[in-house]
């Protein structure tokens, strides 16, 4: 069996590379906050395998290919860089002495190499393009839905507010072209300017069905966070960003 192996978070393209090539995935779980735990099974058909990298960091290389020769792996599919057991002691060249070995080189955009923690740096600036265009995906977040202010409905506009249902990154504070359950939708993302209260809450375009799960996908970054002087100018503000919103998805759906 040919196996890809890796800790897979983002399921980037440089990811797919692997994965186009293999007939399952071994994924080490260490903390992920791009598509943390089973989030990654929905980029890919391959069955997948977690190792949790706390129940696996203290074997030697050697264990850790008699763990990988119990799957019935006949050939390793991974990065130049690939690195394995206790201290990263053991690399590619050891691999080949037991299997099959196809090492995948460094995927670049633009001069610039393909990996989780660049996505993560985009995101944290806001540049949602250049995320998704490193991904090969939108960029989502999923969250449960819980009580806001009540404010939004009385004098705004509706809002859901969420509660993230794992330890997703967040980007950048502030406001954001997304699609809410693939519907279009405005996304706010940090201090509200009514409370000063954290917050991560999503206005929806279009008629839309609650449900308790959220899943929220990041198409654009719109502006950064206001303080507002009244909720009028507040509403006039988000006004705008509706409108916005929908010229862009005229544009490009």
């Amino acid at each position: 069996m040919k196996v890809t192996i890796g800790g897979f978070d983002g399921m980037h393209i440089a990811h797919q590379e692997l994965i186009k090539k293999a007939e399952f995935m071994v994924i080490i779980e260490k903390d992920s906050n791009l598509t943390p735990g089973l989030d990654r099974c929905e980029y890919t058909t391959l069955p997948c395998i977690f190792f949790n990298l706390q129940e696996i960091k203290h074997l030697s290389a050697m264990e850790f290919i008699e763990k990988l020769k119990k799957l019935n792996t006949t050939e390793v599919i991974v990065g130049e860089d690939f690195r394995f057991g206790k201290k990263r002691s053991g690399d590619i060249n050891l691999l080949k002495k037991f299997f099959k070995i196809k090492v995948i080189n460094e995927i670049k955009i633009e001069g610039i190499g393909v990996h989780s923690n660049v996505i993560r740096e985009f995101l944290k600036k806001g540049e949602i393009k250049k995320a998704t265009k490193f991904l090969g995906h939108t960029y989502k977040i999923k969250g449960i839905k819980i009580k806001g202010q009540g404010l939004g409905k009385e004098k705004l506009v509706p809002t859901i507010n969420i509660e993230l249902l794992k330890n997703y990154l967040l980007p950048k504070e502030g406001v954001y072209i997304t699609k809410t359950n693939s519907c279009p939708s405005i996304t706010f993302i940090g201090k509200r300017s009514t409370d000063n209260a954290f917050s991560i809450e999503t206005h929806i375009l279009t008629d839309f069905e609650e449900e308790e799960l959220i899943k929220i996908e990041f198409l654009e970054f719109l502006r950064e966070n206001k303080k507002f002087s009244s909720l009028k100018e507040l509403k006039n503000e988000i006004q705008k960003d509706i409108k916005t919103t929908q010229i862009y998805y005229n544009q490009n759906f």
